[in-house]
């Protein structure tokens, strides 16, 4: 770690290159530095460029982004429930009556038959979902620090230290240094940003909160819209959501800011507030809607405000500060992850990322896996709703995929990682989405397919609807619920939380029972299967006068993706049925309906190897239209899911590899963070490594955002994340496994705090690829198994507690809640 100060870092570049160094840097006579970690600082000499390029924060709740401009600043802000429409609902009723016929369409191989019925009588309504939405953004108007955007070179920085989720901006004009510092306390609601400079009375600009005004009606408001200065110091906006697809408006929102000024003026201008000559200035934005769940809309967004800033009222902006650092560091802290720096690695993070296509600097994986977290933190805390495509974050009214759940790989990549990050809190509002999903869930399992249980497909809002939607191309995957399932599952591997696994349940057998009423037998096989189906946005061999050839067969088929018992549908259902079954175990509950479940498990179809020697996405041998496409959903048997494994079938791994050769290692921001993780899995660090540079270089925005191929998408981070969690610990064989996918610039490393299933807390570090030490916490007991070689003691304090000889691979020993266990023989 080293200090850099402010004004000398471009200096630093003109002078000496890359050569950033404690002597050269010593003699700065700058009043304020920055901390430099490669592991946690993202900093940059330069404003951002565009939006993607901002620095986030948030506190689940709230999210800014700030460009960081000299003269002309800007921070745009989103509060969480600001969503177009209202409560609704996509239930069509009576759906199931045909879905017979559908069955048989698809059997006879009349897809294109089949698609249309569905179309027609299975899809919700209306056919699209809501949007998530752009609150509003602060402007800031600086006349007295010119009219463009410029500086010296040598005097500005712009920062986000991940430790204490506090965005700064410095730089030096006319002998003047500025310093603009802004966090999100998830303590007090309030989105904060204090401003100064090193000499008093020279802080003047102009400051304006705007929304964006919705041109439509509703029900109750024709036009509700307001942009205003109250009470001196207050600018206010408030307004409502947009009616879309049929569905009225029904949020209603105000945001305020707060400014406080000490010396200088402070006056009103028209929408605006002017300060003249301050020595330094505190701005608190605090916003609120109606919201009050997925069914209601009642709540008094001004009241909210109001009461948000009367709390601000009794603190000063040091103490605000301090409990944001602190509620904060109790989440971050938790985990340490070191790899190899190099000489780039304190360099500014556009130059890190530039250079790391010339010689790699492994430390910046490190900053991908802690910005994964820190964007966990900042967008998915107990009470709040989940992260949804862009976290928390969105400047548009429309934006790209409405940024909203995508549930075929997207909503659920976002939480691959946060169990095993030492995060698991930050799972929980997606828990509670899963539990509101089973209300319109269970509607749209009776009205359209005649079931019990609850189902949901591969998309859904805030206000939780449930039915297929955007087209029966898409709206055949019925298996999103069935996925979001095995997220219960897995937060109860990893935290033995059986209260939690208690309240759960029911709704991951709710979704069990849906898939014993829907699976029906295939006429030729005799197999269980779904019908209809799909593999997420993939299409069937290639293009030919409106229908599609198939390579292998040498056949055509219609334009549609829908088939039955696509391979993904299959894992995870093999994997709802194992863990709905276990729970029961576990409960000690439900005896026949868990054999009910093992015995439609054992007549699902087994996985199979196609014509071309890769395993098959389809339960028919079909080639595909795309072949390097960024789904490669018949993987999810390998990661996430427990289907197929080296271990447990071999057989399947040389399949499994010629699907990934065929995909290739590109792909969008999310497509590759699945890939790292599935070579991962495969014990090939080298190759998830060499994933994961391409993903910096194509994928990856300056500020560590993942692209889906442009659009800024959070799944790819998340992903990433996932993936360098894999190839440093994993622990879904029942075991642990070190290091199992170690490439070779990683050699010498540390990961402190990292929890593995069986709820292990681990810190372990390494040295030329061997383990030079591990010790584990056990937080609910239990026995511990990882496989490591060689002769090894397990102590507990002063007491040995395990002895393994040198013959066994496998270390096995039992576990109190609470204990420390060192494990000692690494040489």
């Amino acid at each position: 770690m080293k200090t850099i100060l402010f004004h000398l870092i471009v200096s630093i570049i003109i002078l000496f290159g890359s050569s950033y160094t404690t002597a050269q840097i010593s003699n700065s006579s700058f009043s304020s530095a920055l901390t430099v970690s490669p592991e946690t600082t993202l900093w940059y000499q330069q404003p951002a460029s565009k939006w993607e390029e901002c620095l986030p924060v948030g506190n689940g709740r709230l999210g800014a982004m700030w460009f960081g401009d000299i003269a002309a600043d800007k921070i745009q802000f989103n509060e969480e429930t600001y969503w177009s429409g209202g409560p609704y609902s996509t239930v069509v009723k009576g759906g199931y009556k045909v879905l017979p016929e559908i069955q048989r369409l698809v059997f006879e191989d009349k897809h294109l038959e089949a698609h249309n019925l569905f179309g027609r009588y299975l899809m919700g309504y209306p056919v699209e979902q809501q949007k998530y939405q752009n609150m509003g953004w602060l402007y800031f108007d600086y006349p007295d620090l010119g009219e463009e955007n410029k500086i010296a070179p040598g005097f500005y920085l712009r920062s986000l230290d991940l430790t204490n989720a506090i965005a700064r901006v410095a730089f030096k004009k006319d002998g003047v240094t500025y310093f603009r510092e802004m966090f999100v306390s998830p303590v007090d609601q309030v989105i904060a940003i204090h401003l100064w400079a090193d000499k008093p009375g020279k802080l003047t600009f102009d400051l304006q909160l705007r929304g964006e005004r919705n041109q439509t009606h509703s029900n109750y408001a024709t036009d509700y819209f307001k942009m205003d200065v109250v009470d001196h110091n207050q600018l206010v906006l408030i307004g409502k959501s947009a009616d879309y697809m049929g569905v009225p408006g029904r949020i209603r929102y105000e945001a305020r800011a707060v400014v406080n000024a000490a010396g200088g003026e402070l006056t009103q201008g028209i929408q605006k507030l002017k300060i003249r000559g301050a020595d330094e200035v505190t701005i608190y934005l605090v916003a609120a809607t109606n919201f009050v769940n997925y069914r209601e809309v009642w709540a008094d967004p001004h009241e909210r405000v109001i009461n948000d800033l009367r709390r601000l009222k009794t603190k000063t902006y040091d103490q605000i500060k301090k409990t944001h650092i602190a509620a904060h560091q109790k989440l971050f802290n938790r985990l340490t992850i070191k790899l190899p720096t190099t000489e780039n690695s304190l360099l500014p993070t556009d130059i890190r990322l530039a250079k790391d296509q010339i010689q790699p600097d492994p430390s910046l994986a490190a900053l991908a896996y802690q910005f994964g977290r820190y964007l966990m933190i900042s967008s998915s805390r107990p009470g709040t709703q989940p992260a949804n495509l862009q976290g928390i974050w969105n400047k548009d009214q429309n934006p790209s995929w409405d940024s909203k759940y995508t549930t075929n790989i997207n909503t659920e990549m976002n939480y691959w990682a946060v169990e095993s990050a030492n995060l698991s809190e930050c799972a929980l509002p997606l828990m509670k989405m899963i539990l509101e999903l089973t209300d319109q869930g269970s509607q749209v399992a009776r009205e359209h397919y005649g079931a019990r249980g609850w189902v949901f497909h591969q998309n859904t809002d805030i206000w939780r609807v449930a039915a297929p939607m955007d087209g029966p191309t898409w709206g055949t995957f019925t298996t999103g619920g069935a996925w979001l399932c095995t997220h219960i599952w897995e937060h109860y591997a990893y935290t033995r939380d059986l209260s939690f696994l208690q309240t759960y349940y029911p709704v991951i057998k709710g979704a069990a029972q849906f898939f014993l009423d829907f699976l029906v037998t295939e006429p030729k096989t005799g197999w269980l299967v779904t019908n209809p189906s799909t593999s997420p946005e993939n299409f069937p061999a290639s293009a030919d006068n409106g229908k599609y050839f198939d390579e292998v067969t040498g056949g055509y088929r219609p334009g549609t993706t829908i088939c039955y018992g696509s391979t993904i549908d299959i894992q995870i259902i093999t994997d709802l049925f194992t863990e709905v079954s276990e729970a029961s175990k576990i409960l000690g509950v439900d005896e026949n309906f868990r054999h009910q479940l093992e015995n439609a498990r054992s007549k699902l179809p087994p996985m199979q190897v196609g014509r071309d020697g890769m395993l098959q996405e389809w339960a028919e041998d079909w080639g595909q239209l795309e072949k390097q496409h960024r789904h490669f959903s018949h993987l999810y048997g390998i990661y996430p899911g427990y289907v197929i494994s080296p271990v447990k079938t071999p057989e399947l791994i040389g399949p499994v590899k010629k699907v990934l050769e065929q995909r290739g290692d590109g792909g969008t921001g999310f497509s590759r963070g699945w890939k790292m993780a599935i070579w991962a899995r495969l014990f090939d660090g080298n190759h998830a490594y060499k994933i994961f540079r391409g993903y910096l270089k194509e994928q990856c925005y300056p500020s560590m955002f993942a692209k889906c191929y442009t659009p800024l998408q959070v799944d790819g981070s998340f992903g990433v994340e996932a993936g360098i969690n894999e190839m440093l610990v994993q622990s879904h064989e029942g075991y642990i496994e070190l290091l199992p996918a170690l490439p070779a610039e990683w050699s010498d490393g540390a990961f402190s705090g990292v929890l593995t299933r069986g709820g292990f807390i681990l810190d372990f570090s390494w040295n030329n690829g061997r383990l030079t030490h591990l010790s584990l916490f056990s937080k609910a007991g239990g026995t511990c198994r990882i496989k490591l070689p060689g002769k090894i003691t397990v102590k507990s304090g002063k007491r040995v507690v395990k002895r393994k000889t040198a013959t066994t691979v496998m270390l096995t020993f039992n576990t109190k809640p609470g204990q420390t266990y060192e494990i000692l023989g690494f040489k």
